[in-house]
């Protein structure tokens, strides 16, 4: 594709959906004793999956930008077979909205149930340059399709009134909260096709930092069931010196708001020249054996950051809440199946 081709241009070589299938394997269940796979794998299949959704119609490199409103609706259980479905729901100048359903069902009796939902952006970037390069404009046609693009348009203005909230908050200065930080170098197998850290393997580390932090506090396993938004602010070298940061800043009744903050740089320069690469939001229910959820151990604040934090965390919901987009997908009811 050129790079003048005119952004008005319908693309009509290629189809803007994709399939990929996985097996989910024993190797994907990081909990032994619970019942399902791994968000943080899951985020890693949808990342494989909507890239190469965002590469065939881009027809060049691309990055992830933005992972948000996922929602673990159903665990995959060891055995499973996995069906990624991306599809484009919207285009910018440089940026494919992707909306992203995963499902999977005993290879046995191939009945397929949904487990995940969420919305990646992807922006095209110009593999000589590494800047920004125009897409062909996707052009829903039929009425599904068209919903699909308003109700990813109607997450831009989210989307930005969060960023807002969120840039005005400081993570630095004295706490209380539960916190676990983990470093580690990026690797070479951690490698996407352009030379950089695979957006799904980073979002692996920050469901696993989750993970530890929330059964390090609640005494019990845990599971991502929602993530607000996952902001990639910059790529990551292999080589790289890697901090994973994970606090709670909230508690409810039931669920244990985690904050994540992913740092890199030059492991030569050390910590202090760590800068953030990507933020991330998720949510936590502890569970029991059979799978239920458990109450939360609360967290009660007391120190002026940890507070500010909490209320920052009410402040993000209470914009879902104002905002309330029309759903991405049609909703999963009980005994649903898609």
């Amino acid at each position: 594709m050129s790079k003048d081709q005119p952004q008005n241009m319908a693309h009509t070589s290629k189809s803007p959906s994709i399939t990929l299938r996985f097996m989910a394997a024993p190797t994907d269940v990081v909990q032994p004793d619970m019942h399902g796979v791994s968000g943080g794998r899951v985020l890693e299949w949808i990342d494989k999956a909507a890239y190469a959704c965002a590469v065939s119609w881009a027809s060049t490199y691309c990055v992830t930008a933005y992972v948000g409103h996922i929602h673990f609706t159903k665990a995959i259980p060891s055995g499973h077979l996995v069906e990624v479905r991306s599809k484009i729901a919207m285009t910018g100048r440089s940026s494919m909205h992707i909306v992203n359903e995963v499902y999977s069902a005993d290879p046995r009796e191939g009945v397929f149930t949904r487990a995940c939902d969420c919305l990646v952006i992807f922006v095209a970037k110009d593999p000589a340059t590494g800047r920004a390069t125009p897409v062909p404009s996707y052009v829903p046609e039929t009425e599904e399709e068209k919903r699909v693009e308003e109700a990813a348009r109607m997450r831009i203005d989210l989307r930005g009134a969060i960023q807002t909230e969120m840039e005005k908050q400081s993570y630095d200065g004295p706490s209380e909260a539960p916190r676990l930080v983990t470093r580690f170098l990026a690797k070479p197998t951690d490698v996407n096709w352009g030379g950089k850290v695979h957006g799904g393997t980073a979002m692996e580390w920050i469901d696993e930092a989750g993970v530890a932090c929330s059964m390090e506090w609640s005494g019990e396993h845990t599971v991502a069931v929602y993530a607000g938004g996952i902001r990639f602010y910059q790529p990551i070298a292999i080589g790289d010196l890697i901090e994973v940061d994970a606090r709670i800043i909230r508690t409810d009744a039931r669920s244990m708001q985690m904050s994540v903050h992913v740092r890199a740089g030059d492991a030569h320069r050390g910590r202090a020249e760590l800068e953030t690469a990507i933020h991330a939001t998720v949510t936590y229910l502890a569970m029991d054996v059979d799978n239920r959820p458990l109450p939360a151990r609360q967290f009660t604040p007391r120190l002026e950051s940890d507070v500010r934090l909490a209320e920052h965390a009410q402040v993000l919901r209470d914009l879902r809440a104002k905002y309330a987009p029309i759903p991405l997908v049609t909703p999963v009811t009980p005994n649903h199946v898609d």
